[in-house]
């Protein structure tokens, strides 16, 4: 076969500067960017080792937990959903999934890939379930785990969980639930909850670039694993491994992302110096502002009301506006990113992030300033300013609940 030619000389990578007010990734700190360039170190040297140990107690504090077995996973969210499906399932084992968007379908497929007898209930996009509903259905199946996305990714549903946890135990089953895009934008209680596993990533609310996943068992969880009578599905995400490379033994496993490694450590650090309650007022706010200006221009969430995720806003797409005309034309003209629908929402709606770092006002005003201007060229009737002022109320009104 003929050589291919040696190429030119590329030039210096330089990416565009972007707002990144979608799905994910979100926006990351300088602080976390510069903290990836720092010179490396071995995956089993005694510094990074140290690093190990303080990530996983900055872990545990994101996650409101004492679980042991808590650490990142080298690999993106889906990494860390299918590292907790595949050590709690074995071929065989019954296995309930709550599907309300597109990564509760996902959780379904990797259940089904790792020989899992799955049954699935489903709310249609946006909704969240009822905890008598999961209840029913817990007894009817009698599964090993129940899983449940917390935060959906794909319509911002925010869903409670604390009930539907007592419902699994009570019926002898484990929980597991999705955080990808709640941890560090809302209340998560690994402990308080009861939850046996938990999955999340990087690059949504912890405002890191993606390539980790963090995750955490509880001890009836890992008493779980161990007393399994098959092996781990995926070699990779053998947590029986895993943890002994995270643990005290050091046992080399595989090579760590060691730059990830220490972008999540500052990440955190970044969650611990503000607080979490802080941290998630500040979501809520900026939501409620955002909320606030897009329904002066006539837009409504998909969500149902009560269960909007602050920092994953799914709203319904003007009637008569084109989904890809307006998301090119923010990106083009302001360098604003957002997401449209997935699944059944493909073109009927945005996904707008307010997310870790990208949560701030100045982001809100430059985007409802934006597709202000974007829907009035289009012939929107929205009155010049609406969605500013609107924005700026909710501000001033939140300040003022703050404050007494």
């Amino acid at each position: 076969m003929p050589i291919s030619p040696r190429p030119g000389s590329p030039a210096p990578l330089n990416p565009s500067a972007r707002v990144l007010l979608g799905p994910g990734p979100s926006e990351v700190s300088p602080r976390v960017l510069s903290a990836m360039g720092m010179p490396l170190l071995g995956h089993l040297d005694p510094e990074f080792v140290a690093l190990m140990d303080e990530t996983q107690d900055l872990l545990r504090y994101a996650f409101r937990t004492e679980n042991r077995l808590t650490m990142a996973v080298s690999g993106t969210g889906s990494a860390g959903m299918e590292a907790v499906v595949v050590n709690l399932i074995e071929p065989g084992d019954k296995m309930l999934v709550c599907v309300n968007g597109v990564f509760g379908g996902r959780m379904v497929d990797v259940a089904l890939r790792a020989g899992a007898e799955v049954t699935a209930i489903e709310r249609p996009y946006g909704e969240v379930f009822d905890p008598q509903e999961v209840r029913d259905a817990i007894r009817k199946v009698g599964p090993k785990v129940v899983g449940i996305v917390h935060a959906e990714t794909s319509t911002g549903a925010w869903q409670p969980v604390e009930e539907i946890a007592r419902s699994a135990h009570e019926a002898g089953a484990m929980i597991a639930i999705d955080t990808v895009t709640s941890l560090g934008g809302v209340p998560v209680e690994i402990d308080g909850w009861a939850i046996d596993a938990v999955y999340s990533g990087t690059q949504k609310c912890l405002s890191c670039p993606p390539g980790l996943a963090p995750v955490s068992f509880s001890p009836r969880a890992v008493e779980s694993i161990h007393a399994r009578k098959s092996k781990i599905q995926s070699w990779y995400l053998d947590m029986t491994m895993i943890s002994r490379y995270w643990g005290s033994d050091r046992f080399y496993h595989h090579t760590a992302p060691i730059s990830m490694n220490y972008a999540l450590r500052e990440a955190l650090a970044l969650v611990v110096e503000e607080g979490l309650e802080a941290r998630w007022q500040r979501h809520m706010t900026n939501h409620l502002a955002l909320k606030a200006g897009l329904g002066a221009m006539g837009i409504s969430y998909i969500t149902t009301e009560g269960h909007q995720l602050p920092q994953l806003n799914c709203v319904r797409i003007p009637e008569g506006i084109d989904d890809l005309t307006v998301r090119k034309r923010l990106l083009k003209d302001w360098g604003i990113e957002i997401g449209g629908g997935l699944g059944s929402l493909k073109g009927q709606a945005w996904r707008i992030g307010l997310m870790g770092h990208g949560s701030r006002r100045v982001n809100v005003t430059l985007f409802l300033a934006a597709l202000e201007t974007c829907l009035r060229e289009l012939s929107a009737a929205i009155a010049p300013g609406a969605a500013l002022a609107a924005a700026a109320q909710a501000y001033a009104a939140n300040d003022a609940t703050v404050q007494a």
